[in-house]
């Protein structure tokens, strides 16, 4: 919801903060290729320092990282349909690997699995209409998009470094829910955008 709604505000920071990597003639790929990177260090990282406050920061940093392809993309006018698909699944890995990391270092294996397919549903409501109809990629603004769940991952670690890792478990939970509720919200727009596309088919059809 956040990346819709404030794309037009959110896009410029994002360019902005490109600056160097654009300077340094990285491509889009490999900034999100070293997002995964990231991502899996500072995760592993946390298997042995074991302090959530610390993964919480580190995961923010790796995020922001990742969060620059796209803009490397505008800036140095590289965009792709090849890019965005690479972009798109290294971004469902991410998730994999932090989610992971937190069921097997907390012992949360349900609840992650509960998390993870929650987000793959959301991704998936969005995609499978795509191939039933043109849609607009960012015109699905959701109540827990991939912006949303990020910035919920980091700060849930950051307040079970200050409360205690008891707070994992629970903040899984609802976590697990609000992916399964914004799936369902994907699932009844793209139904009504069918039904739509249907009746206009129909329409053109009729004798």
């Amino acid at each position: 919801m956040i990346d819709g709604l404030m794309k037009s505000t959110i896009d410029p920071l994002w360019e902005a903060m490109a600056t160097p990597l654009v300077k340094a003639r990285l491509t889009p790929n490999q900034v999100t290729f070293i997002g995964l990177v990231l991502i899996i260090l500072v995760s592993l990282a946390y298997l042995w320092h074991q302090s959530a406050a610390l993964y919480g920061l580190t995961l923010a940093l790796a995020f922001v990282f990742d969060a620059l392809d796209g803009a490397v993309a505008r800036r140095r006018n590289m965009s792709t349909k090849a890019g965005g698909y690479f972009d798109a699944m290294v971004d469902r890995y991410q998730e994999l690997v932090v989610l992971a990391t937190l069921a097997h270092l907390h012992d949360v294996w349900p609840l992650a699995l509960a998390c993870f397919s929650g987000s793959v549903i959301t991704s998936y409501a969005k995609a499978r209409t795509a191939i039933e109809m043109p849609i607009s990629n960012t015109n699905w603004p959701d109540v827990f998009e991939r912006m949303e769940r990020i910035i919920y991952l980091c700060v849930l670690m950051l307040a079970a470094g200050l409360l205690g890792t008891g707070l994992i478990a629970w903040g899984l939970a609802l976590f697990a829910v609000l992916t399964h509720a914004t799936a369902l919200q994907r699932a009844r727009r793209a139904t009504q955008m069918l039904r739509a596309q249907d009746a206009a088919d129909e329409e053109i059809t009729a004798p």
